[in-house]
């Protein structure tokens, strides 16, 4: 099996910052790191920007990077995202920032170049976009929220 491999181009925007890396050859994220001049700390419900101190360039529209947060913080520390899952655009050529909230009420200590989140690069679809004035019909058909008898 032939694996195709793009390449992402990274720039250090701080000195104090860390290049991603994946941790394990099967890990499909790379760690992102906090560049902080000091830690921050967050009580239950507050909310933190984390600077990461890198900008990136994807190859091609047809990727993107994704944010996501780290199983461990969540976990252990009720660290998680903002937004679920951050969305890195492929023409965007700014610093990557991960906006964090504590969910639980223990106060939680952002220390620098900390692993804060994990950013993974996916493919993604760019389909033609055609407005019609019907849908096919399926078995579920509108049925939303609790429709499969699953809630």
């Amino acid at each position: 099996m032939v694996i195709n491999m793009s390449t992402l181009k990274i720039k250090k925007l701080n000195e104090k910052a860390v290049i991603p890396a994946r941790a394990t050859s099967g890990s499909a994220g790379m760690d992102l790191y906090a560049v902080l001049d000091e830690p921050i700390t967050l009580k239950q419900g507050e909310t933190a920007l984390i600077p990461t101190g890198i900008a990136i360039a994807l190859e091609s529209a047809n990727e993107a990077a994704f944010i996501f947060p780290r199983s461990g913080l969540s976990i252990k520390h009720g660290i998680g995202l903002l937004n679920s899952v951050g969305v890195i655009d492929s023409d965007y050529r700014g610093e990557i920032k991960v906006g964090v909230i504590n969910q639980i009420d223990k106060e939680y200590t952002i220390e620098p170049n900390e692993r804060i989140a994990q950013m993974v690069i996916m493919p993604v679809s760019l389909p033609e976009i055609v407005e019609v004035e019907e849908l096919d019909e399926t078995d579920r058909g509108a049925g939303g929220f609790g429709s499969t008898n699953r809630f």
